[in-house]
């Protein structure tokens, strides 16, 4: 697992940046209806997809929530006022406060389906009857675009899937929430190159090939060996789900 606390000033330069926030903020804001006034954004990260939620809508209230400081840090200063740092499973806001909640790019990351069960339930609680929950599902299988890296990779070990899409919805529906809509958006400059993916297995981003272990070392010199080792491969194109509140 990465140290999102390291992770924090390079975070948005090597995943994209501003187009791919602009496609994700564009993607989650179709699933939310006109006239909602309050949004949560959970797991805000450096607030850059926050940012845009909240000068897409006047009179759109947004906040943005997360754990890690350094991340924390870095979206309260996009957006001053608006972040609270909290986990995830146990947000600090009153039932039915917020009129859509999303989260981008974090169910993947759960320890397991407990948490991602304790995830959507706090969604869930702080929705008001009638707002929408949209949410990130199948992020591994999104990075699988069929390149050549892809082939080098599908031999090791399989992590554990938390955002599976049909296990999300029935987190979702065990809280009351109903399918509500569907999205896709692209994750503009995260297409992989061979050196890339060797950089990022070097520095944990595969959970099941530690670095430093001869398994990661295999790998790495597998991808080492392929052609074009600076081009990158087509970026991965994310799934979104929604979900409504009944009131």
């Amino acid at each position: 697992m990465l140290d999102y606390d390291k992770e924090a000033e390079r975070y948005d330069a090597s995943r994209g940046g501003e187009p791919r926030a602009a496609a994700a903020a564009d993607a989650v804001l179709g699933l939310v209806p006109e006239g909602t006034r309050g949004l949560l954004d959970v797991a805000c990260g450096t607030g850059i997809v926050t940012r845009r939620l909240a000068a897409a809508r006047a009179g759109m209230r947004v906040i943005g929530v997360d754990l890690t400081p350094a991340m924390a840090r870095q979206a309260a200063a996009r957006l001053p006022g608006a972040v609270v740092r909290a986990d995830s499973r146990r947000l600090p806001f009153r039932d039915g406060e917020f009129g859509a909640v999303c989260t981008v790019w974090l169910l993947h990351l759960a320890d397991g389906p407990a948490d991602v069960r304790a995830v959507v339930g706090e969604c869930a609680r702080v929705l008001r009857p009638g707002g929408v929950y949209v949410t990130t599902v199948d992020k591994a299988a999104s990075h699988n675009v069929g390149s050549d890296i892809d082939v080098v990779l599908s031999t090791r070990p399989p992590s554990p899937v938390r955002d599976a899409a049909a296990d999300v919805e029935a987190h979702a529906a065990a809280h009351g929430l109903v399918p509500a809509g569907r999205g896709r958006f692209t994750g503009h400059g995260q297409g992989r190159s061979p050196r890339r993916t060797i950089a990022d297995l070097r520095r944990g981003w595969f959970v099941t090939l530690p670095p430093g272990e001869p398994l990661a070392e295999e790998y790495a010199e597998r991808l080492a060996r392929l052609p074009d080792q600076d081009r990158p491969r087509p970026d991965p194109v994310f799934s979104l789900r929604a979900f409504r509140k009944p009131g």
